[in-house]
């Protein structure tokens, strides 16, 4: 097996140049440069001191790699962990993250609920108009059917918000609440690397599933305490 944990057995003749491993995976030869010096792909067979040329299965390495950096939001640190777990072979990852996929759907199930838009209007005293702005700049996300368990918690904070006088009279909008949504972006991709590292590719769908459910409220929870300790530090050093 190679320092990368490509399968001996599973190797093609190396026939292509960097130059054409990058172009057939649809990346710049310094993303290829840089999986190699991070010990994600195999080196090369050196045939001169500048030039090598490597097997045509690294194609689909790259491009899972890309997925999982892009779409699943993980180091590269964890990515080199995961295919040196299953012996660089790309086709037990992807079975690995689908099994990992099934789980999340069962862990995200309750997400998948919808409160009709009238009734939320109604209920937490938000005028329509309001809520179709805050769709508009990406703070909710309402499907035809309504809005999501998340979104009614964002509405009634929303809400509890106006009660306490932040409202138009001073200057208070929707806009102000999508402030967040970068931090928060970058905050989540954080999250989602913590589960993806502690748990994609080390248990079967079933305990998967059971993590990521049993994390995803104490996480939330462990941020949001969080969050209270540093804004009231912050706070309390404004003031002084």
């Amino acid at each position: 097996m190679s320092a990368a944990g490509e399968p001996n057995a599973a190797v093609q003749e190396p026939t292509l140049k960097i130059s054409e491993l990058a172009e057939a995976a649809s990346v710049p030869v310094a993303t290829v440069r840089h999986y190699l010096r991070e010990g994600l792909l195999p080196e090369g067979r050196k045939t001169s001191r500048n030039m090598a040329y490597y097997p045509p299965e690294l194609v689909e390495r790259i491009r899972l790699i890309k997925l999982l950096q892009e779409e699943r939001f993980m180091p590269l640190r964890v990515i080199r962990e995961l295919l040196e777990r299953e012996g660089g072979d790309t086709g037990r990852v992807r079975e690995q993250l689908a099994a990992a996929d099934r789980g999340l759907e069962v862990a995200l199930a309750r997400e998948r609920e919808r409160h009709p838009a009238a009734e939320v209007s109604e209920r937490y005293e938000v005028p329509p108009e309001a809520l179709d702005r805050l769709a508009e700049i990406g703070v909710l996300s309402p499907a035809a059917e309504g809005y999501s368990p998340s979104d009614v918690r964002i509405v009634e904070a929303i809400s509890r918000f106006r009660a306490g006088g932040y409202d138009e009279r001073i200057g208070f909008t929707v806009h102000d609440a999508a402030r967040f949504l970068e931090p928060l972006n970058a905050l989540v991709r954080r999250e989602v690397e913590l589960l993806s590292e502690k748990v994609v590719g080390r248990f079967d769908a079933e305990r998967a599933a059971e993590l990521i459910e049993a994390g995803i409220d104490p996480l939330a929870d462990l941020i949001a305490a969080m969050n209270s300790k540093l804004l009231a530090a912050a706070l309390d050093a404004s003031r002084e």
